[in-house]
């Protein structure tokens, strides 16, 4: 016989059982979010960021019961986290985890809905009201930057980037695209992406692909329909073609080829590419294509080794903020397809291409177009 509160996997504190801690409530909150958030949300990087909010939470109050957590134990989290010198937004990400995990705590009858009604009255940090650290809006990456940094690439990721400018695209739909997820009947492909973000909440998501993006992707359509298109083997394979294709040395000297590998890599090229492998190979073609300036560049023959010894913290320090500054990321590949669109052809196209419910999201990733307020100020005054 099963009691009514145990449907549904809930664990109720009982009379005689000793009060729950915030530890516990944290085990038991992060094996739920574990299942519960899956396939395309765990793309989305929920259950890492939980994670990183419990961390605060069970280091400041580890041991005191759940019951008697309150607004001033919460806002005692969120100045540590101020401390850590974490950015606004993101801490008021990890506060609203906090109190979605007292949310569902109540839902669970773990804890009363006194306590949860308490947090959910302490409000998010304000722009310019804080110490917290501020952040900039990430712009569109320019067409210039982008073409500068493509020869640097491998050929594989070079044309994932090509795609992604002209379709606008998320980094993960990208990643994750195969053949079979094509629908190639008209003059304009469909391409369905099997999990996407708002899978979950029932929409559909279809990424249209014109001639050029079409061009672009042929090459990668003779597989395996399972398979992905883009794949770190098939990229690493053309590197060693390219190599072999350069040797100097006769064949019947030196190595042949595939002597000189190890037999047992740590790590070898996998299957797709992750949103992180992804973004990481346009950071290192970057860092080959614009040199930071003065000493903080790595000099011809010096090997990144003994470039990173050389300098010391400090220039250390000014080579990091340089690159956090100057770098690009496949996200602002999608910010430029969307200012575009927007600027040819208006915001609710941009919407409908980048797959947004609300034209107020479109306007995050399509900036203004300054044209047209310039027009309106020239004839006006």
């Amino acid at each position: 016989m099963r009691w009514p509160w145990e449907q549904g996997g809930r664990q109720p504190i009982l009379a005689d059982e000793s009060p729950l801690t915030i530890v516990e409530l944290c085990d038991r909150y992060l094996r739920f979010a574990t299942s519960y958030y899956r396939a395309a949300d765990a793309k989305n990087q929920n259950v890492p960021v939980i994670r990183r909010a419990i961390r605060y939470l069970r280091e400041l109050h580890g041991r005191l019961n759940a019951k008697d957590f309150g607004p001033l134990s919460l806002r005692a989290v969120r100045q540590r986290m101020i401390e850590d010198g974490l950015s606004r937004g993101y801490i008021n990400s990890l506060v609203g985890r906090i109190v979605g995990m007292f949310r569902w705590a109540v839902a669970e009858e773990l804890v009363s809905a006194d306590v949860h009604r308490a947090l959910a009255a302490v409000g998010g940090l304000r722009y310019g009201r804080s110490d917290a650290r501020e952040t900039e809006q990430v712009p569109p990456v320019d067409d210039a930057t982008v073409d500068a940094t493509l020869p640097y690439l491998p050929e594989v990721v070079a044309d994932m980037v090509r795609l992604q400018r002209l379709t606008g695209c998320r980094p993960g739909e990208l990643c994750a695209m195969r053949p079979s997820d094509l629908v190639r009947s008209g003059d304009v492909w469909e391409y369905h992406p099997v999990e996407h973000k708002t899978k979950y909440r029932g929409k559909n998501r279809v990424v249209f692909i014109g001639p050029q993006a079409q061009t672009l992707l042929l090459r990668y359509l003779a597989r395996n329909p399972e398979s992905n298109c883009f794949r770190p083997c098939d990229s690493e394979a053309k590197r060693l073609a390219a190599v072999h294709a350069a040797r100097v040395t006769p064949l019947s000297c030196g190595n042949l080829p595939g002597t000189n590998r190890r037999r047992r890599p740590k790590r070898m090229a996998g299957e797709s590419y992750s949103v992180d492998s992804y973004r990481q190979a346009i950071r290192r073609a970057f860092d080959k294509a614009f040199l930071p300036p003065g000493e903080l560049a790595q000099r011809p023959g010096e090997t990144a080794k003994n470039w990173r010894s050389r300098l010391s913290d400090q220039q250390r320090s000014e080579l990091k903020e340089w690159q956090s500054e100057h770098r690009w990321s496949p996200n602002q590949l999608r910010h430029s397809a969307a200012t575009d669109i927007r600027k040819r052809f208006g915001l609710e196209a941009a919407q409908v291409v980048l797959g947004h419910r609300a034209a107020d999201v479109t306007q995050i990733y399509a900036e203004r177009d300054n044209t047209l307020a310039a027009n309106v100020a020239r004839q006006v005054g």
